[in-house]
Parts: C-alpha cells; sequence; structure tokens
C-alpha cells in the first residue's frame, strides 16, 4: 500500500519536524513514523497532521515515547524501512547545567536505536543519523570538511559526538546501512526560542533587548533548515553504494558573527527604531567559528544550498510574525541561567 515507510525519531522537534513536513507533503504514498517523547522542545502542534486527527490519519502514526525505551523502538524499527534519527537534546547553554540528560538520550538513546538497526539490518534500507558541526568544535581550517578533527568543546557537543563515533563504529563492526549527516547552524520555522536567531527575532518583535555571548565575534554557518531536508530526501533516496557509510557535511560555507546576525535582523524588521544590544560574559566552551566545506555532497549528491542568509532570515521573520500563539509561552524559556568557571552567575 506504500512506497516506503519512514522512522523519524524527534519528529515534533525544530528540524525534524520540518523534515516531516517536507515528506508528508511531497511523498503522500510514503507511510510516516514519528517517535517523539515531548520535551520542552518538541510539540504535536509542529506536526503537519493536527493532533486531534493523528490517529484518524492511515499514512501517519505518532508514537509519545522515548529513545531509550529498547522495546519500543524494536517494534517501530522492525515496520520500517527507513530510520531518520533526530531525538536528542540540543542546546549547548542548557548541557552546561544539565549535561545527564543529554549523555542518556544522545548516546545511550543512539545506541538503543542502533542495536535495532542491527537486529532487523535484513529489512533496513537506510539509517540517516543527524549529528551536527558541534562535534568539530572551533575551525582549525578556513572550511571544515568531514575530516576535520573533532574537538568537542561542551557537554552537548561532546554527547553528539559520542553518537556520532557510535554509529560510526557500528558501520564498521555490524555493517549497518548508516549515513552520518552533520548539519550546520539551522534556523527557520518552529525553533524554540532558546536558539539565537528565533530568540533576536521575537525580542525584535516585543522591543526587547538582544543579549550577546562575549564581544559578538564568534560566527556559525547558518544554514536555512529546508535546505537541510532536501539533503536528507537525496540521501534517502540515494543509490546505497553512495550514502551507506558515509558522512556529509551539510551547510552553506559562509560564516556570519552573532554580531552581524543582530545588525542584519534590526536593519531588516526595524531599521528607524532599534532595540539595544547586551552583552554578557562569554559562554562556557564557546565555539569561536563554524564554516561548512559542503563540497563532498555536492560532489557524490548534486545538493548545494539555495536559501540565501537574508532570504532565510525574511522567511523566518514572516514566520514568527505570523504565529505569535505558538511562541509566545515560551518567552520564559529564552534566558537560561548558568554558572561560569569563576563562579559568577550569568543569563545566556
Amino acid at each position: 500500500m506504500y512506497e516506503k515507510t519512514i522512522l523519524v525519531t524527534g519528529g515534533a522537534g525544530f528540524i525534524g519536524s520540518n523534515f516531516i513536513h517536507h515528506l508528508y507533503t511531497k511523498y503522500p504514498k510514503y507511510r510516516i513514523i514519528v517517535l517523539d517523547c515531548l520535551t520542552y522542545a518538541g510539540s504535536v502542534d509542529n506536526l503537519p497532521v493536527a493532533h486531534k486527527n493523528i490517529q484518524g490519519e492511515p499514512r501517519f502514526e505518532f508514537w509519545y515515547g522515548n529513545v531509550l525505551n529498547s522495546e519500543m523502538i524494536d517494534a517501530l524499527v522492525a515496520k520500517s524501512s527507513i530510520i531518520v534519527h533526530f531525538a536528542a537534546e540540543s542546546h549547548v547553554t542548557r548541557s552546561i547545567y544539565d549535561s545527564v540528560e543529554f549523555f542518556k538520550t544522545d548516546v545511550l538513546g543512539t545506541q538503543v536505536v542502533a542495536n535495532a538497526i542491527q537486529k532487523h539490518s535484513a529489512t533496513i534500507e537506510r539509517f540517516i543519523h543527524i549529528s551536527t558541526s558541534e562535534v568539530y568544535g572551533s575551525a582549525r581550517t578556513e572550511t571544515m570538511d568531514e575530516e576535520h578533527p573533532l574537538l568537542p568543546m561542551s557537554p552537548y557537543a561532546a554527547a553528539k559526538c559520542g553518537a556520532d563515533r557510535l554509529v560510526f563504529s557500528y558501520m564498521n563492526t555490524y555493517k549497518i546501512p548508516a549515513t552520518i549527516v552533520r548539519p550546520f547552524n539551522n534556523y527557520g520555522p518552529r525553533q524554540h526560542l532558546e536558539k539565537l536567531i528565533p530568540r533576536f527575532v521575537t525580542n525584535i518583535l516585543l522591543q526587547n533587548p538582544l543579549r550577546i555571548h562575549g564581544d559578538g565575534k564568534s560566527s556559525r554557518d547558518f544554514l536555512y533548515v529546508s535546505d537541510t531536508c532536501n539533503a536528507l530526501d537525496l540521501i534517502i533516496h540515494a543509490e546505497a553504494e553512495k550514502v551507506n557509510g558515509e558522512i556529509f557535511n551539510i551547510g552553506t560555507g559562509v560564516s556570519t558573527s552573532i554580531s552581524e546576525i543582530a545588525v542584519l535582523l534590526q536593519e531588516i524588521m526595524d531599521p528607524e527604531k532599534k532595540v539595544a544590544v547586551k552583552f554578557s560574559g562569554d559562554r562556557p566552551g564557546q565555539v569561536l567559528r563554524h564554516t561548512c566545506n559542503w563540497s563532498k555532497i555536492e560532489r557524490v549528491l548534486g545538493w548545494k544550498p539555495t536559501i540565501s542568509l537574508r532570504e532565510g532570515l525574511l522567511k523566518t521573520i514572516v514566520w514568527y510574525t505570523a504565529n505569535k500563539n505558538w511562541w509566545s509561552n515560551q518567552l520564559w524559556m529564552r534566558d537560561i541561567p548558568i554558572t561560569t568557571a569563576s563562579g559568577k552567575r550569568e543569563l545566556h
């Protein structure tokens, strides 16, 4: 009845839900299974099927559960042909004061999924593990390719690096049909306000000050989320020999500083009445620069980024402007208290 059955863990979160929307709209003959434990950063409201109609949608299943539940994971993997594993705790600052949950979900949860993939490898067509550019630490070269040293600088990055290397080991030990994807800094609709761009956008909408870590010179490679979805689409549909056992970066190759993002957003949103900018201490474990080298995925699959930073920011601004009801209850979570190495307590 269905051409493919795709299990997406963490599908009610930011990138996961955008990917679900992509699949649901583009592939009406695909069956989609979503597993999510609905932490503060995930919501059934992010899904393309209204929660009141989920049980009546034959090609869409939602399961409320944790990736640490091995029996549930085993049952869902058994009836899927493709698994895309997003489920993770995913915020650097929160990992500084709550690292235990990061290692439980990101490392042990990934092991549960990988074990199920190994068990059902005869029927699994593809396993895509979503890693992150944070595993690289600060750039040691002009652009960071897949061979860049892995030097995680925060508990979050270390947990994701552990999961990344665990999947790599299963690829080599058990020959599971896995692909590791390392997206650089994604942004776009349905991203929690704890993250930089939605926090800045909503602060400007509310005429609240923008808080910047350190001197604002640290820079990131910002990638609009639809470009990530397109890359994952290509990996799912590629010939096995092109992607199984491979690692792919996804980014733009352009880094933009935090201060530049603040200036650009104010120019776009409110050029005449700019909000104040406040600086806090530098975040512990701060990465100075990320710049992606995406030549491998272009060479192998023909992917390239299509949305410029300005265009992506405009799309993001439009979404947050139109969806205040979605984000207004997150306002109290924008600022995160941490204690620095010197013992000083700051909001980040």
